[in-house]
Order: C-alpha cells, then sequence, then structure tokens
C-alpha cells in the first residue's frame, strides 16, 4: 500500500506558498504605501522645525524604536503605568508558558532573562500537561453530553453544541469586551482574540497597553485565564479537525488503492485464459 504521507507534505508545501503569495499580494503594496507616507512625514516635520536636521531626526527615532523594543509605550509621560507591575507581570508570565509571546514586551535584564529561560523551560512542559488534562475534561463533559442525547445522529448534536458553546464563549463574546475597553472594532477584536487563543502571537494588538485609558487592576490578570482556557478549547478543535482532515486523506488514499486493485482484478479477469501445456510423466 503506498503511503499518503507524500501526499501531505505536497499539500503542506503548498498551502504555505499559496499563503505567501496572497500576503504578499495583500500587504507589499500597503507597506510601501506606508513606507513612503511615514518618510514624507518626516519631511514635513523637518520643514515646520528648521532647527533640526535629518540625522538628529534619525536619532530621535532610533530613541523611539529602542523604547517600544523595551517594553515603553513612547506616547504619554513617566506616569504611565508599569509593565512590569503584578497584573501586567501575570499577563506575561502566562504569554511565556502559552508560547504566545506578543514580542511588545520581554525582560531587559540579564538576570530577567536568564529566568525566563529556566521559567519557560519548566513552564511550556507544565502548562501543555495542563491544557491535556484540561482538555480530558472536556471530553468527559461531551461523553456526558452524549448521555443525555439520546437521539440518532447525536454525536453530530454533542460535537455541534460543543463547537457552538466555546464558540460563543471564546471567540464571539470576548470581542466585545474587547472592543469596548480598548476601543477597537468588532474586527480587531475578533482578530485579536483569535491570534492569541491559537498561539501565533504576532503583538500588534495586546490588551491593557493604551497609557490613554484606565484599565482596572485585575484587567489583564483576566485575560489570561481566559487566554488558558480558550487555549484548551481550541486546541482540542484544532485536534478534531487534524483527526477528521488525516481520516479524510487516508480514506481518500485508500479508496484509490482500491480503484488500482479492482482494476487490476478486472484487467486479469478479462484476459483470455492462456492453454496449459500438459507434460506426460
Amino acid at each position: 500500500q503506498i503511503s499518503w504521507t507524500p501526499l501531505l507534505v505536497l499539500g503542506y508545501l503548498f498551502y504555505l506558498l499559496l499563503g505567501a503569495m496572497v500576503f504578499q499580494l495583500l500587504e507589499k503594496q500597503a507597506e510601501a504605501h506606508f513606507r513612503d507616507q511615514f518618510q514624507l512625514e518626516k519631511l514635513r516635520f523637518l520643514q515646520n522645525y528648521t532647527c533640526l536636521d535629518r540625522q538628529a531626526l534619525e536619532q530621535f527615532v532610533q530613541v523611539l524604536m529602542e523604547a517600544w523594543e523595551k517594553g515603553v509605550n513612547p506616547e504619554g509621560n513617566s506616569t504611565n503605568p508599569s509593565n512590569w507591575d503584578f497584573s501586567n507581570s501575570f499577563f506575561f508570565a502566562g504569554t511565556v508558558v502559552t508560547t504566545i509571546g506578543y514580542g511588545n514586551l520581554s525582560p531587559s535584564t540579564v538576570a530577567g532573562q536568564i529566568f525566563c529561560v529556566f521559567y519557560a523551560l519548566f513552564g511550556v512542559p507544565l502548562n501543555l500537561a495542563f491544557l491535556n488534562q484540561l482538555g480530558k475534561g472536556l471530553n468527559a463533559h461531551l461523553l456526558t453530553l452524549e448521555r443525555w442525547v439520546q437521539k440518532p445522529g447525536r454525536a453530530q448534536v454533542q460535537l455541534a453544541i460543543f463547537l457552538t458553546t466555546g464558540t460563543l464563549l471564546f471567540l464571539v463574546f470576548p470581542p466585545l469586551v474587547f472592543s469596548y475597553v480598548e476601543g477597537w472594532s468588532y474586527g480587531e477584536g475578533f482578530y485579536f482574540t483569535f491570534i492569541t487563543l491559537s498561539t501565533i502571537g504576532f503583538g500588534d494588538y495586546v490588551v491593557g497597553t493604551n497609557p490613554n485609558k484606565h484599565y482596572i487592576p485585575v484587567y489583564r490578570s483576566l485575560t489570561a485565564i481566559w487566554i488558558v482556557f480558550g487555549l484548551a478549547w481550541l486546541a482540542l478543535v484544532f485536534n478534531v479537525g487534524a483527526n477528521l482532515m488525516e481520516r479524510y486523506l487516508q480514506l481518500k488514499w485508500h479508496k484509490s488503492d482500491l480503484s488500482l486493485a479492482e482494476g487490476a482484478t478486472t484487467k486479469m479477469e478479462d484476459e483470455p485464459e492462456q492453454p496449459r501445456i500438459h507434460i506426460p510423466s
């Protein structure tokens, strides 16, 4: 039997190539537009403030970039809330062990970087074990639903209930909260929700980082707890999807093998039987 693994590898590579072409088509022109717009704004700034030259402006832009890389928002002033109070530190610890890693905040001290390495070394496996146990709990809940639903097609009903409930709790309602608190559109909130729960974590949208807004102290801590349970749910959904895709590919490949085998059998049956030569003893 021919393995279907090469087909999966080709499909995977094709999917990456397709994504690369689409992203290039959608984003490259917009990036060039924003780059030109930024250069134009710098020229206007130099024209309005003739006491500055281009070198001084580039140095100031570099200072802004370094501040952003260190997790300091250039907007506002020194009275901005600390990125390392307990609530924000709790949120950062969650992004480490869940491997989200937004990229907008990272340890700047050598001691903090070393501790982060060892913290992730033990925290990531602990997080995986916790999510695995949480997933088992969700599976047990699904079995309970299966006992309740004593009808034909109960597995489909059970799966629909699981997907609908999880979608509402982790993908539909949270963007409404983020839109209200952060001032994002619903689309931006949904984008942040999915990018976070899928552990992609670009860092272009992060909760609780706007210096012009006043957040309750436990806002980011509650968000971290929501992330953990959302990760477990979405990981289970991804696992179910991967299993279904694998079974579908195996079934299609198996049917293809059966068709080839049946074709070969039919061909053998259609061929006239060759005369047998009798060798006398």
